[in-house]
């Protein structure tokens, strides 16, 4: 679905977390970013997804890399999720679906015979000069980290 390609810049964030601050790709240059895009908060898929990259969160921070989750929910939703579930790291909230779209991960979607607009569930790894070197968009909730990881 997404237009971007490995090699390319990464697109810019300019969105808030779940506290209300404010995150621009440029805050993350000279670090590797994981940044994963999913449907909606505390639903069955992005539960287990987040959940896998809460359990291998050390690995990954020992790998280099910073953790960001983003979806169209709230910061409100995303308080309570991370909550629930004891997440580790920031999820963003793109309620006007600006990043969603520069990332080419919103888009027609069919369920069940039905057609609609929704995310699709994508994995961008980012370098440390901002630059994709990963897109990952057959994602595996439950083995998600091993597909950040392993080539």
């Amino acid at each position: 679905m997404t237009h971007l390609k490995e090699g390319d810049k990464a697109p810019e964030l300019n969105i808030n977390d779940q506290n209300g601050k404010l995150h621009v790709l440029a805050n993350y240059l000279g670090k590797k970013v994981i940044i994963y895009f999913y449907p909606k908060d505390a639903t069955p898929g992005c539960t287990v997804q987040a959940c896998n990259l809460r359990d291998n969160y050390s690995t990954l921070q020992k790998q280099g890399y910073e953790v960001i989750g983003i979806s169209a929910d709230t910061e409100k939703s995303h308080q309570k999720f991370i909550k629930k579930k004891q997440l580790n790291f920031n999820l963003l909230a793109d309620v006007n679906k600006e990043v969603l779209n520069r990332y080419g991960v919103w888009g027609e979607k069919k369920f069940m015979g039905k057609t609609y607009d929704g995310i699709h569930r994508t994995t961008f790894v980012i370098n440390e000069k901002g630059i994709i070197e990963k897109i990952i968009t057959d994602v595996k909730t439950k083995d998600h980290t091993n597909q950040i990881i392993n080539n």
